[in-house]
């Protein structure tokens, strides 16, 4: 069995960037709203920080991508 980590890690290569966005504004509102317990915070603003990490890692991603079909787009390949 995988650690704890590792198995999160895979989790989240799996989420679609629309589920992270989805959880990150959950717990944005659940904060904002003040519903989030002090005992929870930190590890909400923890996963936050996770899902920000995904979902900028994710457009980064889409964004060389397009560039690469653009650029073979441009080259006639």
């Amino acid at each position: 069995m995988l650690p704890f980590n590792q198995r999160n890690h895979m989790m989240e290569k799996n989420l679609t960037y629309e589920e992270a966005y989805r959880e990150l504004q959950k717990i944005t509102e659940d904060i904002e709203n003040e519903s989030v317990s002090v005992d929870d915070l930190a590890a909400k603003v923890k996963r936050a920080s996770e899902l920000i990490r995904l979902c900028q890692d994710k457009l980064k991603n889409a964004e060389t991508e397009v560039s690469n079909i653009i650029k073979n787009m441009e080259s006639g390949s």
